[in-house]
């Protein structure tokens, strides 16, 4: 690799019909590239779209429950969580406390504690149960399949 004064290398780069990129502007002398760089540009947003891709996305789906939700309710919804598991989505379910109905918290609890226990082939509980506001909420992460 030669080195060239900055004015030599500009005009090498015009002669090649190339631009002249500035590598490393700190070092003595300053480093610099002939190149098409909107060409560079292309190929590096490029890359940064492919590792976008092949990031894999994270699905939060939601399951909403109330202090005294039916058997028949229940049954139903723990269906779809378990389809939701099976897809590979996270499973965030929750227990809705409206107005008075707070003070059946214990009733909450036990129904995210039996529906953890009926998931626990499709997955595992990420986040046991905990109240914020009138919410008691609990996460469920998805096994891996093979």
């Amino acid at each position: 690799m030669d080195v060239y004064p900055i004015k030599k290398a500009l005009a090498i780069a015009k002669e090649l019909g190339v631009d002249l990129v500035e590598i490393s502007p700190n070092a003595k002398p300053p480093v610099v590239k002939a190149m098409d760089y909107k060409k560079f540009l292309y190929e590096q947003k490029k890359r940064e779209k492919a590792m976008k891709q092949k990031a894999s996305k994270v699905v939060v789906k939601e399951i909403r429950f109330g202090p005294n939700t039916d058997d028949h309710d229940y049954e139903f919804k723990k269906n779809h969580a378990q389809k939701f598991l099976e897809d590979g989505a996270k499973l965030k379910a929750y227990v809705f406390f409206k107005g008075r109905s707070i003070v059946f918290k214990d009733k909450g609890e036990i129904l995210l504690l039996r529906l953890a226990t009926d998931l626990e082939e499709f997955g595992k509980v990420e986040q046991m149960p905990k109240l914020e506001g009138k919410r008691m909420t609990m996460f469920i992460s998805p096994k891996k399949t093979k």
